[in-house]
């Protein structure tokens, strides 16, 4: 659940500059509330917690236009997220190869989980999947402000790949290999490692969960 520290007279401005809606808080101590794309942003004063599913986007926004006059706001620097290091856990799952497919992925910081979340994307195979999770991480990581990104998966063919230790000879993993290194390249320092099954079990549980849902 992120925390947002700023001013929320000023997150409310980008909030409505950004298209989202804002309205009145459910108690004496909110300032307002907002919800966008499956998260709810509940400002007081100096931070704005937002929670659901998919926080990211509507934290971004946050970060990005809540400051003050004064150039303050943001989150602390010392809780691990704006500018500092993440570790991303991510997974992807098809059943029948080629057939539905889901994605998980996992935020982690020095602080706990910062996000998680999983979901269908269609029919594919296990590669592209696992592919389709890398990206889906990424974005999310950048949507957020993180500075280093440290990359878990356990895809062998992936993580390779993405390190240019094997080929992509497959054309639609070669696009998506592709896509990965352009957002990689939107941050300041990234490594991606191997890791087993079972150190990547949350990213695991994500993705199957979507699927079952599904």
């Amino acid at each position: 659940m992120p925390v947002v520290e700023c001013d929320a007279e000023a997150a409310r401005e980008a909030l409505a500059a950004a298209g989202v809606a804002v309205g009145a808080g459910n108690t004496d101590h909110e300032r307002w509330r907002a919800e966008h794309e499956g998260a709810t942003a509940v400002a007081y004063d100096g931070k704005v917690v937002v929670q659901g599913r998919e926080p990211a986007r509507l934290a971004a926004i946050l970060r990005t236009g809540g400051r003050g006059s004064d150039g303050e706001g943001g989150d602390r620097e010392d809780d691990g997220r704006a500018g500092g290091r993440v570790h991303v856990y991510f997974d992807g799952a098809s059943r029948g190869n080629p057939g539905p497919a889901a994605v998980g992925w996992v935020l982690v910081t020095s602080e706990g989980i910062v996000a998680e979340g999983g979901e269908r994307i269609g029919e594919t195979t296990n590669n592209r999947a696992e592919y389709e999770a890398l990206v889906r991480a990424v974005e999310i990581a950048r949507e957020y402000g993180f500075a280093e990104v440290e990359l878990r998966g356990d895809s062998q063919l992936v993580v390779r790949q993405v390190r240019g230790e094997w080929d992509a000879n497959d054309p639609g993993l070669r696009e998506r290999r592709v896509r990965v290194r352009e957002l990689l390249a939107g941050v300041d320092d990234w490594s991606i490692e191997h890791v087993p099954r079972e150190v990547n079990e949350r990213a695991d549980e994500l993705a199957t969960e979507a699927l079952d849902d599904g």
